[in-house]
């Protein structure tokens, strides 16, 4: 367990070379779940999904270290969801995400934000009610996701950061990346300007 509060439960798994976060949400009154980025290692992800109760799957992006085991995951039953803008990037997919919307996971509500830069179409999830934020590879502990592949966009990730998460979202909301730790809005905001005049 990474997480609970009175309705949720947040599930944990790093997974593959690089070490990827796979994250399930699981709604405690209802027993439904989803899984976010099917990583890599899909026979450890299909028992978590079959365990939890995962009904679909939602991926943060389309880099190819996020997505490894979307085939069998398909195979197996499981929907898969992602943006338009990177669905090309995955060899497959069910439906796509769209920004502003809200994904039911039995009683809870996820609320999708397009967040451009790290890819064209890389997207974060906001749980509705609580503090929590699944970051994908736009912002880790420490700045911002690698743009510096063919599909990144510096400029875009810093305004992605700072317009549709640091304006809106409360200091103590704990972000969840796609790599590493946990850490807090609050404790990256005040640091934008030092990743902009990097140039990261």
């Amino acid at each position: 367990m990474h997480y609970e509060d009175s309705t949720a439960e947040i599930h944990k798994l790093v997974v593959g070379p690089f070490d990827n976060n796979v994250f399930v949400l699981r709604c405690k009154q209802t027993g439904e779940a989803v899984l976010l980025d099917a990583a890599n290692e899909h026979d450890k992800l299909l028992e978590l999904c079959r365990s939890l109760g995962v009904r679909k799957v939602l991926e943060t992006h389309g880099h190819w270290d996020h997505i490894q085991a979307v085939p069998q995951i398909r195979d197996a039953g499981y929907e898969v969801g992602v943006t338009a803008a990177d669905a090309a990037m995955l060899p497959a997919y069910d439906f796509v995400l769209e920004d502003e919307s809200v994904i039911q996971v039995g009683r809870l509500r996820l609320r999708t934000i397009v967040t451009p830069g790290h890819t064209p179409g890389s997207i974060c999830f906001k749980l509705e009610g609580a503090p929590v934020l699944f970051s994908g590879d736009t912002l880790f502990p420490g700045g911002p996701g690698n743009t510096k592949s063919d599909l990144g966009d510096f400029p875009a990730i810093i305004r992605s950061i700072e317009d549709r998460l640091f304006a809106p979202l409360d200091g103590d909301t704990v972000v969840m990346p796609g790599h590493g730790l946990d850490t807090t809005i609050g404790a990256e905001r005040p640091h934008l300007q030092e990743w902009v005049d990097r140039g990261w």
